[in-house]
């Protein structure tokens, strides 16, 4: 397949971008999709700065091709993280829940190419205002933290808005994703959901299994009345936590310390019964655990499949 601007731009071979996820991106998995030619993305999460350090290190001794680091701009330590980032010069920065414009100078002038994770075309205009590479336009489709509008309404429109390159998140899972996000005018895409199942993803294999497991209605929106919607699988938790929003003798702190905590405890302890599955509406798509290399490079063969044979589909 011909490379796209991003390819360029960072060095890579193919436009998939990893997708951040909290307590899963790690060395071990960015490294991976690195190594098969993609861009793989370690998430600061809520971690402390050593953390991310460790991480950073430990990414540099399993790979010498680019990857980058996920900042939440919301974080407590997010300051001393953007200064680790910057220390280490990683590749590319992405950012989400926040403004990265304090931070800008400091990774540029590090060298770093900084790609805002942007739900708007109004943040996607104040990204390149602010001195972006690129944007990533994530749609509600995906897994975790989303915002209103769908993929196939946002990249579109972003595209429209900037002059910058534009990664399509959110509803991709195959060939036929990355091709469709291709002709809105994107110049890559993101991917999380899919990469949960690689080999190399430590996640629980708790979490694995009902990824694997899902249907293509078994994904639910929650936080709505807080503000910050969160997209994960049905669980007796997402139930009962979609439930208590439409509680009004339930107070916005309590839903609040009802749902702290519940990622990690899906991720590192597989909790069943307490754990927030966080998932994109694609889980119904996957049906097997594979290594990076491979989900990379079958992505990659069915998206030609599909553009090389573009015109049999209308006639």
């Amino acid at each position: 397949m011909k490379k796209t601007s991003i390819c360029e731009l960072l060095g890579i071979k193919y436009p998939i971008f990893q997708g951040a996820m909290a307590w899963i991106s790690d060395a071990t998995l960015a490294a991976a999709v690195s190594n098969a030619d993609g861009l793989g993305i370690i998430a600061a999460g809520n971690a402390p700065a050593e953390y991310v350090a460790e991480q950073i290190a430990k990414a540099k001794t399993l790979t010498s091709k680019p990857f980058g680091v996920n900042i939440m701009l919301m974080s407590p330590h997010a300051e001393a993280i953007a200064e680790v980032v910057a220390r280490e010069t990683v590749a590319v920065v992405t950012t989400g829940a926040g403004n990265p414009s304090k931070y800008m100078k400091l990774w540029t002038d590090a060298g770093i190419k900084v790609i805002p994770v942007i739900p708007s075309t109004g943040l996607a205009k104040m990204a390149q205002r602010n001195g972006a590479t690129a944007v990533v336009a994530e749609g509600g489709e995906s897994g975790g933290h989303i915002g209103e509008l769908t993929t196939m309404a946002l990249v579109p429109q972003v595209c429209d808005a900037v002059d910058i390159p534009v990664i399509a998140a959110g509803g991709i899972a195959d060939g036929r994703g990355i091709a469709a996000a291709l002709m809105l005018g994107a110049a890559g895409v993101q991917i999380g959901t899919r990469f949960l199942v690689a080999e190399e993803c430590g996640v629980h294999q708790n979490y694995k299994d009902k990824v694997i497991a899902a249907k293509d209605i078994d994904t639910i929106a929650t936080g709505k009345r807080l503000g910050h919607p969160v997209r994960s699988l049905k669980t007796a938790f997402s139930r009962d936590l979609f439930a208590k929003e439409y509680d009004s003798s339930v107070t916005n702190e309590e839903l609040e310390a009802h749902g702290a905590g519940a990622l990690k405890l899906a991720a590192v302890d597989g909790d069943i019964k307490n754990g927030c599955f966080m998932a994109g509406q694609v889980s119904g798509m996957i049906e097997k655990e594979q290594s990076a290399k491979d989900i990379v490079e079958e992505l990659m063969r069915d998206t030609e499949l599909i553009l090389n044979g573009a015109a049999a589909w209308v006639k």
